[in-house]
């Protein structure tokens, strides 16, 4: 089992809908079961799994909430009969990331093309590295995200970004309409538009 968990300290990077998408990738294309714990008091997962219940979709993975410290204790038994877990992280608080930093396999950074996210990241890597103090095999990624299409402004910040301790992806993942149409039905894009655009991004 790989525990994924995404994490910014600074909102609106598209953390949620990457996370979404991202969990309904392994389990649509990869066929695996998947967990997705839902550490965010705002709720994001949890309205999108309401949502695709209304609107009588199939399951596609389970949506927990866990907007608490100490998920890194309970997870094995939470995730018991589970291939992958996916963790939403809440912006803007230490502890709750803090503790789910602990129950990590892999963290995933989304990351804004603009220089006032760039200059932000000072909290999340003090984050990133007293966890990885813990966990010496913790894998780190920043995803350049949210980047306008068209735009040259996703290159360039993953330039700025080759200075980090953390390897940047090669995916960025665009500001697409499609992810936002896709949540408000309780889908993902890989569902709505399999051949699509924002369908490959997410499975790169």
């Amino acid at each position: 089992m790989t525990t994924y968990t995404f994490t910014n300290q600074k909102g609106g990077v598209g953390k949620s809908t990457t996370a979404i998408n991202f969990a309904g990738s392994l389990a649509h294309d990869l066929g695996r079961r998947v967990l997705f714990v839902d550490a965010d008091p705002q709720g994001t997962a949890l309205d999108w799994s309401a949502a695709r219940s209304a609107a009588e979709h199939p399951h596609l993975f389970t949506v927990v909430g866990y907007p608490r410290v100490g998920l890194h204790k309970e997870l094995a038994a939470m995730a018991a009969g589970y291939d992958d877990v996916v963790i939403d992280n809440p912006a803007r608080a230490t502890d709750i990331p803090r503790s789910n930093l602990l129950a990590a396999d892999v963290v995933v950074v989304p990351l804004q093309p603009s220089p006032a996210d760039l200059w932000a990241t000072a909290d999340v890597l003090t984050l990133l590295s007293e966890a990885s103090a813990f966990k010496e095999n913790l894998k780190i990624v920043f995803l350049v995200s949210r980047r306008g299409v068209g735009t040259n402004l996703g290159k360039s910040i993953k330039t700025s970004l080759a200075g980090l301790p953390y390897p940047v992806l090669d995916t960025t993942i665009a500001n697409r309409v499609g992810y936002a149409e896709a949540l408000v039905d309780g889908s993902t894009v890989i569902e709505v538009d399999p051949e699509g655009q924002a369908a490959d991004e997410i499975r790169n």
